[in-house]
């Protein structure tokens, strides 16, 4: 059987892919992923480079990238002691963390649709640079689901959808869902004119296959309320699904997060630019009162923030700033997606270690990303249809100075995006 040229050398580029992934598997981690941080506007001019297709097989198949050049200058205070730069712990080769770092990264994208289906695969590779600090086999396997519609009618639709993406890619939030989600997915969505778009996403996730350990997560909302721009969202997570056997890992997993968010899309007609005002409040309805905290409940945070702008031409522009304040039990530090306090010890606030192992820690050594109040600010401006410059600011302080070290926060960054 013969196979059109092009058609050949993407089997070959499809093969290399599977490949290199099995050769790298070990690099996959669970780092934060900068797309966490781009505001809407970004993610949606991103989306608008998806612009090369092939025609067969009766779909679409689209093929899109990134390229991304990054600085960041860190600063890192815990009780007093500097944590990054000349002065800082000794941590590595006879050096502390640096306070200046740079990354380069790599993002390449395939989407392919049916009129009923569609799959969807996006592979990071995300390197240190650097010719002695420089890294060059961190590959993640970000992205990696398909999906089908099962019903669809003039109002409606049901779609359902499994494998891997970011939780911050389903569910809306600023301060939590930092963690990959690997389960089944169900959509439904329904437009009640002139009520609004009203809809019910809902799944399963893994948690821990070797424990049999299994997560809930749903949203429900409605945007365009009444014609007005108004919307509203109202999330739950469930964490809290297994007895572990251990006390310091249930007290870990002891989470049922609710999120109610109200928002505000509206164009200003002296500004003539999309502005979306928005106020977010979180509830972790699980959390007790234990020695760590000060025997009192820290389960609460929220947000309120304001964007300006969209990107989609050279010239435009988008901002967005924010104020958040997170308490030490509201989230899980391991779900963290919110400004954080830095953390280079990776420490978490109920063992030593943030992945859950190592000593239990105690009111004076509790840490992990949790337990603070600060502001983000992002600057995006397209240089061209293609470059985009996001500049951002964000600082953070400790919420509760007693429960844990004290620790001050701040990280200046800009980094260029080149989409095609």
């Amino acid at each position: 059987m013969k196979f059109d040229p092009f058609l050949r050398r993407f089997f070959y580029l499809c093969a290399t892919c599977s490949f290199t992934s099995h050769l790298c598997a070990s690099t996959i981690d669970d780092s934060g992923d900068i797309d966490q941080k781009d505001i809407n506007a970004v993610r949606e001019w991103i989306n608008t480079k998806r612009q090369v297709t092939v025609k067969e097989l009766g779909g679409a198949l689209s093929i899109s990238g990134e390229v991304r050049t990054e600085f960041q200058s860190t600063g890192e205070v815990r009780d007093g002691i500097k944590q990054r730069g000349r002065g800082g712990p000794i941590v590595k080769d006879g050096f502390p963390l640096p306070q200046n770092t740079y990354d380069i990264e790599v993002n390449l994208m395939l989407d392919y649709r049916t009129d009923y289906s569609w799959g969807s695969i996006k592979l990071e590779f995300d390197n240190n640079a650097g010719i002695i600090s420089g890294s060059t086999d961190r590959l993640k396997l970000e992205r990696a689901y398909w999906g089908v519609r099962a019903l669809e009618g003039d109002t409606y639709t049901f779609d359902v959808e499994m494998g891997r993406r970011r939780m911050s890619t389903m569910v809306d939030s600023k301060l939590e869902f930092n963690n990959f989600y690997d389960g089944i997915w169900f959509r439904y969505d329904q437009g009640y004119d002139p009520i609004g778009d009203l809809y019910l996403h809902a799944g399963i996730f893994i948690i821990d296959e070797n424990k049999s350990q299994y997560g809930y997560l749903g949203e429900i909302g409605i945007f365009n309320v009444g014609g007005t721009g108004l919307y509203t969202k109202y999330s739950l997570i469930d964490w809290n699904t297994k007895d572990l056997h251990s006390k310091v890992q249930n007290e870990r997993y002891d989470f049922l997060v609710s999120q109610l968010i109200v928002g505000y899309k509206f164009l200003p007609s002296r500004l003539q630019k999309i502005v979306q005002i928005y106020l977010a409040g979180l509830w972790n309805s699980n959390a007790q009162k234990i020695k760590i905290t000060n025997y009192k409940r820290a389960n609460w945070g929220g947000y309120i923030g304001v964007s300006i702008g969209e990107l989609k031409k050279k010239g435009d522009w988008a901002f967005d700033i924010n104020y958040q304040i997170l308490a030490a039990q509201c989230v899980p530090d391991f779900d963290v997606q919110g400004i954080g306090l830095g953390n280079s010890d990776n420490s978490g606030f109920y063992t030593v270690d943030s992945k859950g192992t190592g000593k239990r820690t105690t009111r004076k050594t509790a840490g992990g990303n949790v337990n603070y109040r600060g502001f983000q600010m992002t600057l995006d401006y397209l240089l061209t249809n293609q470059l985009n410059m996001q500049q951002s600011w964000q600082q953070a302080i400790t919420l509760d100075d007693a429960i844990g070290p004290f620790r001050r926060y701040k990280q200046y960054e800009i980094e260029f995006i080149y989409g095609f």
